[in-house]
């Protein structure tokens, strides 16, 4: 909500040349790479983002779609192997009506679950306790992604 709430700068947030907080960012791979998201639905939630500006699938080459799935496995594993979480939502929301908060810049979400991560408090109340400040967990999760 912070994020959706707040004035927008100048710029796609997700564009090479515009991203605000270079220093999340995991991993650069040709086409395409992988940031913490700083509003983050649950502790660990990833982007993975092509560095095109693009709003939508049939926008990216076969290879560029390619270098997403490889980028998705990769986060997985170690989210996996840092986190331990019991499951995943993986997901692309196209479009405002898609409930795309950027829908501008195509992205992929990556967020790990684990069971009772979520209630009714903040479903009800629309707050989120994430445990570990984002910058933190990116530096730990960057020792995973630099062994692959």
């Amino acid at each position: 909500m912070e994020y959706l709430k707040s004035e927008k700068p100048d710029g796609c947030i997700f564009c090479r040349e515009s991203i605000r907080d270079k220093e999340l960012v995991l991993c650069e791979g040709k086409s395409c790479y992988v940031i913490m998201n700083k509003y983050p639905y649950n502790s660990g939630h990833l982007l993975i983002v092509p560095y095109k500006h693009i709003n939508t699938l049939e926008a990216l080459s076969m290879e560029e779609k390619m270098e997403m799935m490889e980028l998705l496995d990769q986060s997985v594993r170690c989210l996996r192997e840092m986190m331990h979480p019991e499951g995943f939502n993986i997901g692309i929301n196209i479009g405002k009506a898609g409930g795309a908060g950027v829908d501008d810049h195509l992205h992929l979400h990556i967020v790990p679950r684990w069971t009772g991560d979520t209630n009714f408090a903040s479903v009800v109340g629309e707050v989120r306790v994430i445990p570990e400040d984002v910058k933190e967990t990116r530096n730990t999760l960057l020792l995973f992604f630099d062994k692959k």
